[in-house]
């Protein structure tokens, strides 16, 4: 056995400052493990998403490298564009694929190499990586993709979605072992051959330093005057596969009701569909609904704080059905009661666990009804606030963590005690 710590070389396109699911679940599951007493190293790029603007005091050069609690961040160049027109995004993507390659070679004195989702020409990048430091290589699946891309219209059937596919399959086959985010994800892949075996499920969680109950911060409330208000919030990423239509239409509905001095929509994030939606909404007339910028990772708990309940959305779609959505955990840590338009694996979680309730995905009229049900059953929202606290640890990020560590060097203990990448 080599005698230095076990080096994890981690290949990821979304990374902090950065606040999406991907770059909090990669960041949060590599310092546990820095923690646990290994040396983490993760190429990923200059911060961008999703507006495919590099962050304030980043630059897209061709290397930058910093340290974030005890983990190794190389940023490389990527050809950088905001999530609008697939062609642009898929050039996006090989451009991280070629450049997380090439930068692998300075990385010394590595074990096993992992690769996430969703799109996976970073997984390319992982399994290239494997295949010239001789070394495992691990498959994080966060989604089903390039079907996703189909499931949100972005890309009919074609050739191209077809060599896709065929491009998907080799690269599960090659894993050493996948670690998906669902056990709807296994399913599937089982399904389509892949050998049940190695692929193992690690949910999504959720930071309990971080997101946790705190009162409703008076000031963020004053400032947005919604002061003595029902605050019914979307916070995350305004794109395609979200229809967030939806709340806009439900907004209408309560509007047209005479009720949009009483329950009033906050939506935070960014996306390729945020200035229709901003858009859309003036030209309704909408006064019950605010637009907000996407704040600091830090930042967000506050605003988790000043809501009353939280909506999760998802395009009406089968493949959505086995999806997870990540911000579920972090409203459990917040002891937030949801209202669910996803169906599937992660409606199964808000009813099993009794933190929220479950509305028909793009049924703006189920989401009032289920709003106005809310609004006047306080008491049900706190009991549901209960239920997640109860739920929380379940999903604690570091048992997570260290779940996934113990996968991933159950699989590749053998290449550790032999390999002096």
């Amino acid at each position: 056995m080599v005698d230095r710590p076990v080096h994890i070389l981690f290949l990821t396109d979304n990374f902090p400052p950065e606040v999406n699911a991907p770059a909090s679940r990669t960041f949060e599951h590599c310092r546990e493990w820095v923690k646990a007493g290994l040396r983490v190293t993760v190429i990923t790029c200059a911060p961008n998403f999703p507006s495919g603007r590099v962050y304030h005091g980043y630059r897209n050069k061709i290397w930058q490298s910093e340290m974030m609690d005890g983990v190794r961040v190389i940023r490389v160049w990527t050809y950088i564009t905001a999530n609008e027109g697939f062609l642009k995004r898929i050039l996006d993507y090989q451009s991280f694929m070629v450049s997380a390659t090439l930068a692998s070679f300075f990385v010394r004195n590595v074990d096993v190499v992992i690769g996430t989702s969703p799109q996976f020409f970073t997984v390319c990048a992982a399994w290239m990586v494997s295949v010239l430091k001789r070394i495992p290589f691990v498959f994080e699946l966060r989604d089903i993709w390039p079907e996703s891309i189909k499931a949100v219209g972005a890309m009919q059937d074609s050739l191209a979605i077809r060599w896709l596919e065929k491009l998907e399959l080799f690269l599960y086959r090659q894993a050493k072992l996948i670690v998906s985010v669902t056990h709807s994800f296994r399913d599937i892949l089982a399904r389509r051959g892949i050998e049940p075996k190695k692929i193992h499920v690690v949910t999504n969680g959720v930071d309990m330093l971080r997101f946790r109950p705190q009162p409703k911060d008076p000031e963020l409330q004053q400032k947005l005057g919604l002061t003595g208000k029902f605050v019914a919030g979307y916070v995350g990423t305004h794109g395609m596969a979200h229809h967030l239509e939806t709340i806009l239409d439900a907004a209408e509905i309560l509007q047209r009701q005479g009720r949009a001095h009483d329950i009033h929509f906050v939506m935070l994030g960014d996306g390729a569909r945020k200035q229709a939606l901003i858009k859309d909404a003036a030209n309704r007339g909408l006064v019950n609904i605010t637009f907000l910028d996407s704040v600091a990772k830090a930042e967000v708990a506050r605003y988790w704080s000043i809501l009353d309940v939280s909506i999760i959305h998802l395009k009406k779609t089968d493949l959505f059905s086995s999806v997870i959505p990540s911000k579920l955990f972090e409203c459990i840590g917040m002891g937030l009661p949801v209202l669910h338009g996803v169906t599937g694996e992660s409606a199964k979680i808000v009813r099993d666990e009794g933190v929220g309730i479950v509305f028909e995905p793009e049924n703006a009229k189920d989401l009032v009804d289920q709003l106005l049900y809310l609004y006047g059953n306080r008491d049900i929202c706190k009991s549901m606030k209960e239920r997640c606290l109860a739920a929380v640890h379940k999903y604690d990020r570091s048992f997570l963590a260290a779940e996934m560590l113990r996968i991933i060097t159950s699989a590749t203990l053998p290449s550790f005690m032999s390999s002096g990448t």
